[in-house]
């Protein structure tokens, strides 16, 4: 048995098949963990749905900022933002209702022993256990009858900071984009949601989330993905792994119990031009 995190899909399903092929993935016997962003700018963002969903317990995936996007956008909380979208093979299927279904009823944050799998980060005054009981806020609004209503008030990068004192959607909002959205922050937990790229572009005051000092989460392990300029990076309780496949980079997989990494490059057909 063994437990195979994997990096940013959005909808590049030849890349993730052959993935999936050189792990030698047996979903009888193994299990992944999707850190989230299955769709979106890719050319098979319906197909990746449909395989992820296939693979019923042997797949967990936590929901990143493209996924909600797409819940959103079927709802009419938001409109399509552009050429890159690339989400309409899903809304026009025969099975989006099921697919969507299935969706809204991912996870926003898993934590399982020392490990929390989240698809941006946390901020600095959370550990993963309270984050863990935050994301179960977001999630019951998700599979509950608020449903709509919900993701009609879900778009938004304010507040910027979190407090406990924060209710309904605010509270909600903060925590979807820290979750979801989340590059950089201050000391204090003030994210920045504009500014996306290297390290060097972090805007005065703010630091990358996992490198503000004594943040509460540093003593578990945090499996995220988003930050595509980041790249790869596997320390003692960090392990990002959007290495950017989308972009022309790859597709990782790292399997948790030996911490192997295994990469594919993109498929040529899936390769957008490089940006941040």
């Amino acid at each position: 048995m063994a437990t195979y995190a994997i990096g940013d899909i959005q909808g590049c399903y030849d890349s993730l098949r052959r993935l999936l092929d050189q792990c030698a993935f047996d979903p009888v016997h193994d299990s992944l963990w999707l850190v989230g962003d299955l769709v979106n700018r890719g050319p098979q963002s319906l197909e990746t749905l449909r395989l992820i969903k296939s693979l019923g317990p042997a797949a967990l995936t936590v929901l990143g900022n493209h996924d909600l996007y797409l819940l959103m956008v079927a709802e009419g909380g938001a409109k399509f933002r552009g050429k890159d979208d690339t989400l309409q093979p899903i809304l026009d299927a025969g099975d989006c209702g099921e697919l969507l279904d299935w969706l809204r009823r991912q996870p926003l944050c898993h934590t399982e022993g020392d490990y929390c799998l989240v698809h941006a980060g946390l901020l600095p005054q959370w550990t993963a256990s309270r984050a863990r009981k935050l994301a179960r806020e977001v999630e019951a609004e998700l599979q509950g009858p608020g449903y709509s209503e919900f993701v009609m008030n879900l778009w938004g990068s304010e507040p910027a900071a979190w407090s406990d004192k924060l209710k309904g959607w605010p509270r909600l909002r903060v925590i979807v984009n820290a979750m979801t959205r989340m590059r950089f922050c201050t000391p204090d937990g003030v994210m920045e949601l504009k500014t996306k790229g290297e390290l060097a572009n972090a805007p005065p005051g703010h630091l990358p989330w996992f490198a503000v000092p004594n943040r509460k989460s540093a003593g578990s392990i945090l499996v995220t993905g988003h930050w595509s300029a980041l790249g790869l990076q596997i320390t003692p309780n960090l392990l990002a792994l959007d290495s950017g496949c989308l972009w022309g980079g790859h597709l990782t997989a790292l399997r948790l119990e030996d911490r192997r990494v295994f990469q594919v490059d993109c498929s040529p057909l899936e390769a957008r031009r490089p940006k941040r």
